[in-house]
């Protein structure tokens, strides 16, 4: 099983959960955060005062998924959620040792 979180900008989620569900992701995590990378965060105006916004809101989706749907599951995320522009976001991936659902006991794959 891979935990795969992609940190994207928050007007592309229901863009990224829709192409989720179209190809059988069942189930997902969301976070607002806040974060910047090579972005550097951005300047704005505001009475005439000039305020520096290091940290941009940010989505953090977080799916679990069985081996075999996890390239799926990237590509997919990753042409949801592309702009073209800076501050697109990262998909992170690992290797998940085991799930339990709480309710019924099951584990691993069933789990998911």
């Amino acid at each position: 099983m891979k935990k795969i979180e992609a940190v994207i900008k928050p007007f592309k989620l229901d863009e990224v959960k829709d192409a989720l569900q179209d190809i059988g992701v069942q189930g997902m995590t969301v976070l607002e955060a806040k974060g910047y990378g090579r972005q550097k965060g951005h300047s704005e105006l505001y009475r005439g005062a000039e305020y520096v916004i290091d940290f941009l809101p940010k989505i953090k989706i977080e799916v679990v998924v069985a081996d075999d749907l996890a390239p799926a599951v990237v590509e997919t995320i990753q042409n949801a959620a592309r702009t073209g522009k800076i501050g697109d976001g990262k998909i992170f991936i690992t290797n998940l040792e085991d799930v339990i659902r709480i309710r019924t006991g099951e584990t691993g794959a069933q789990a998911i």
